[in-house]
């Protein structure tokens, strides 16, 4: 298949499968004109994403979420230029659904298929509703991911910082499970913290070298903690729920915030972004904006809509893609790297 050249005027469909959320969105002369998202409840009950159960819930939901990212842009199928699609990171059952439809749809149609980093993805998303400045440092928090990237222009990436162990959105997950929450945790724990005193316990910040992160130990920390406290007082954890989530989640959004400090050090930029599913954090998103205006840079955050994995971002990081002519190869289709 020839692949015509496409511009900012092009029509991008983006199809979004990585995890458990099923995106489908179409972008229209660079912006975004449907952004559609079928969620799945189903892991709440195990408390984290099955990766089987996600990929049979994305083969039911991904031909009406497209469809319905087709009515509400208010085009026809074969109106599209070009097909974006996550490639990477994410689970291997949940990609394929996404690829193999994007591959069939590209072959059906005869439309070129744009492969997407789901990282890069996060970091387009910023450019959604902005006119970003560069060079730009961008924190990517998520549930799989904790990332400083160093961006000097448009898919210019460089990680210059991330976690060792696990990712800040496992922290929020796994300290809501220690405390008995429910899954994601990350909401749970902040519902319960605007109620309560960030300042209630202080939680240890591993020692780490460079840009790097490290969540295990502050996790470690919180169940030790309620173990004597509980020991003391049966009635320790509902009595200070609040308290303890709030203070878990400052010492969280701290350890975030000291690394992106200590780079803004090294790395002298115009602007910082923050993106990924724990940017919708409210805390971290006031304290960042703070951050911005200590420093006397912008800060770009998305909106609540293209924090979370979504489709629009997928479209917009394609539409970087599809000006430098970067397509798939339909033949040699790879699944998990970008």
């Amino acid at each position: 298949m020839s692949n015509p050249p496409l511009s900012a005027n092009s029509t991008i469909l983006g199809i979004e499968s990585s995890c458990d959320d099923t995106s489908a969105a179409v972008m229209i002369n660079g912006k975004i004109a449907s952004n559609i998202t079928a969620s799945q409840d189903v892991h709440r009950k195990y408390g984290g994403v099955v990766p089987e159960l996600a990929s049979r819930a994305h083969q039911s939901h991904i031909i009406p979420v497209i469809n319905a990212a087709l009515e509400k842009a208010q085009i026809r199928l074969k109106e599209v230029d070009a097909i974006a699609v996550t490639q990477g990171p994410g689970l291997m059952g949940s990609l394929v659904v996404g690829l193999n439809t994007a591959k069939g749809l590209s072959l059906s149609l005869n439309k070129p298929l744009i492969g997407v980093n789901h990282l890069h993805a996060h970091i387009a998303a910023l450019h959604i509703e902005n006119s970003v400045k560069f060079p730009m440092l961008a924190l990517l928090v998520s549930g799989g991911h904790t990332q400083l990237i160093w961006v000097t222009e448009t898919g210019n990436y460089e990680i210059i910082g991330q976690t060792i162990d696990d990712a800040v959105g496992e922290a929020f997950d796994k300290g809501a499970k220690i405390m008995g929450m429910g899954y994601p945790g990350g909401p749970e724990i902040a519902k319960w913290a605007s109620q309560g005193d960030p300042l209630f316990h202080k939680f240890p910040d591993s020692q780490t070298e460079n840009l790097e992160f490290s969540f295990s130990g502050i996790k470690t920390s919180l169940l030790y903690y309620l173990k004597k406290s509980l020991k003391e007082d049966p009635e320790f954890l509902e009595k200070n729920r609040a308290h303890i989530c709030a203070a878990y989640q400052h010492s969280l959004i701290e350890m975030l915030l000291k690394r992106v400090k200590k780079a803004l050090k090294i790395y002298p930029t115009a602007s910082i972004g923050l993106v990924g599913g724990v940017s919708a954090n409210t805390m971290l998103r006031n304290s960042f904006v703070r951050l911005a205006h200590q420093k006397n840079l912008e800060s770009y955050i998305p909106s609540f809509e293209y924090c979370t994995d979504n489709a629009a971002m997928i479209a917009q990081a394609g539409l970087f893609l599809a000006e430098q002519q970067k397509f798939l190869n339909l033949d040699e289709l790879p699944y998990t790297r970008a």
